[in-house]
């Protein structure tokens, strides 16, 4: 387990005021992280059959579930501009804020179109924290340790993820259909006034550093060979990992081996494992010997793997090619996180950046089943899988003719605002901790 000084600076807690360690921000991110993951399993297992509750078809079910995720698609552009005008915490707890009175309003829901309506507006709010949050950790995290604290990250949003929908079966159990909502919305309103009591926003250290302090525009950002790798491996990453891992995997195991739906979950599950194993360890390791060589390995390591599961053969073998994925998966997420903070650096404020960045992997999550499902309807698996590995193998190429961001020069450096850092590094005076947005 990571103590507490060991994050702030890799050793014996530094002599410096409360108000300048971060270490108690990162840590409020990181549990609010859990709690999101965790609230939205909680509530993944009662949402079709409370939508069939309205007396509504399969289709009808399948649309809400997808009207959240574009709603997140749709409103990130959006997110990312209030990122840039009102600053990172306040769209945060506004995300917070929204996903948790539409989360409510659902459990009160009367009927279908209802339903749609609130879970469409939890998109909205889920894209806001998503972004604003990457924000802070960026500018809050000491950028040698950026790698640590993704892989913390990513490992607790892991956390919750696996472990809601066991907590969801037992509220549901419990409570019925509507259980599940309300105690997503009460703990997200409890995270909230914890992150509006404890969350300190980034600020400058100096007034030369805040004047210094540079807005990033996404088409400045597209200039950079680094930053367009670092989209495309995290469309290849939602493709791949969040889109046909998802959708497709189960329907292989039960369809392709003759195994039970309980199996499929037993392989997901197994996969998540693989990537537990793979997270903090890899995150850790990039802040030392950079990011280049986790991000290609993971993507090489991800993508064979993935374009072998079609042809396994057996439950046994398809297990084993899971947990390789899986690892291979936990490199990639946290070393390509703590790159784009690299790129845009603790004194920058890149919300459409950050946005662009985070609607990659979104629209790769959306397309990627969809493409999958054809090519097994028309072909077959294992041309599915073998498509999805190769898209993961094209992204390892893209980050092999790159420079390794750990090496500096940020995407300050290409602004056309940012006159005041041309020459420097995006991280020379890094942003403390201790000043509200605004202030």
């Amino acid at each position: 387990m990571t103590d507490s000084s060991d994050l702030s600076n890799g050793g014996p807690a530094p002599k410096s005021s409360a108000k300048d360690d971060p270490t108690r921000d990162i840590w409020i991110l990181v549990s609010a992280a859990f709690v999101i993951a965790l609230g939205f399993g909680i509530v993944a297992p009662a949402l079709p059959g409370f939508a069939l509750d309205f007396g509504v078809d399969e289709f009808a079910v399948t649309v809400i579930i997808s009207a959240f995720a574009a709603t997140r698609l749709i409103f990130a552009p959006a997110s990312g501009s209030l990122v840039q005008r009102i600053g990172e915490r306040r769209v945060y707890l506004t995300g917070l804020v929204v996903v948790a009175v539409s989360t409510g309003l659902c459990a009160l829901a009367q009927t279908y179109w209802q339903l749609l309506l609130f879970r469409s507006l939890g998109g909205i709010g889920s894209t806001m924290f998503t972004v604003s949050a990457l924000g802070l950790l960026i500018r809050i995290a000491p950028p040698d340790r950026r790698g640590r604290v993704s892989g913390m990250y990513a490992s607790s949003f892991l956390a919750g993820t696996v472990l809601g929908p066991f907590v969801g079966g037992i509220v549901l159990g419990i409570g019925g259909l509507r259980a599940p909502f309300v105690f997503y919305a009460v703990t997200l309103v409890a995270a909230a006034a914890v992150v509006a009591v404890g969350l300190r926003s980034p600020a400058a250290t100096t007034r030369a550093d805040e004047a210094a302090s540079v807005t990033l525009r996404f088409a400045d950002a597209l200039r950079s060979s680094t930053y367009r790798s670092a989209l495309l491996s995290n469309f290849a990453n939602g493709w791949a990992v969040f889109g046909v891992r998802t959708a497709i995997v189960p329907l292989f195991v039960v369809s392709a081996l003759g195994r039970s739906a309980s199996m499929a979950a037993i392989a997901l599950a197994v996969f998540a494992v693989g990537n537990a194993v793979a997270l903090v360890p890899a995150g850790r390791l990039s802040d030392r010997h950079g990011r280049k060589p986790f991000l290609v390995a993971g993507l090489l390591l991800c993508g064979a793997s993935t374009a072998a599961m079609g042809i396994s053969g057996s439950t046994e073998v398809f297990l084993v090619i899971t947990f390789v994925a899986g690892i291979g998966s936990g490199l990639i997420t946290p070393t390509q996180q703590a790159a784009v903070a690299d790129l845009i650096g603790s004194r920058a404020r890149g919300g459409p950046v950050l946005a662009a960045f985070q609607m990659a992997m979104d629209v790769g999550s959306v397309i990627g089943p969809l493409v999958a499902g054809v090519l097994v309807t028309h072909l077959s698996y294992g041309v599915a899988f073998g498509s999805s590995g190769a898209i993961l193998l094209i992204a390892a190429v893209g980050w092999m003719v790159v420079p390794d961001t750990r090496s500096g020069g940020g995407l300050a450096a290409v602004s056309s605002g940012s006159d005041a850092l041309r020459g420097t590094d995006a991280d020379e005076g890094p942003d403390a901790v201790g000043r509200r947005d605004g202030e």
